[in-house]
């Protein structure tokens, strides 16, 4: 194997264990009488933990009307719910606003983590 292959692959396994050790949560932003969130905790709420997602980065909930813990880093405030946020070393990667339903939810989720390098792309 020639030497610059060696190094790609090396340098390559050491993103991917930097990533793995990573601090990863998903927020929910959500507040008491959202028809949204309700609907989240209906149709995801109870898969998520068993899933690849769930396992990469545990669902930790906040109230939109309570004080943001001070351990955390956001890109910005709040303004709907449910907000999803995708945060790595207690600092914000990634979010969605809203809730599209479970197909599209799905989706949405794996590209914002598979950016973030929180899971692999698929197929690699």
């Amino acid at each position: 194997m020639p030497l610059r292959h060696l190094i790609a692959s090396l340098a390559l396994l050491c993103a991917s264990a930097l990533s793995v050790l990573a601090d990863s949560e998903l927020l929910m932003i959500e507040q008491q009488g959202c028809h949204y969130c309700a609907r989240w905790n209906q149709e995801v709420a109870h898969k998520y933990p068993q899933t690849a997602e769930g396992r990469a980065a545990p669902l930790r909930r906040l109230d939109i009307h309570d004080p943001l813990p001070a351990d955390l880093s956001f890109e910005d405030g709040f303004h709907f719910t449910p907000t999803f946020v995708l945060m790595v070393d207690g600092t914000e990667v990634s979010r969605l606003e809203g809730y599209p339903g479970e197909d599209f939810f799905w989706g949405l989720l794996a590209r914002m983590m598979t950016e973030a390098r929180v899971l692999p792309a698929a197929g690699g």
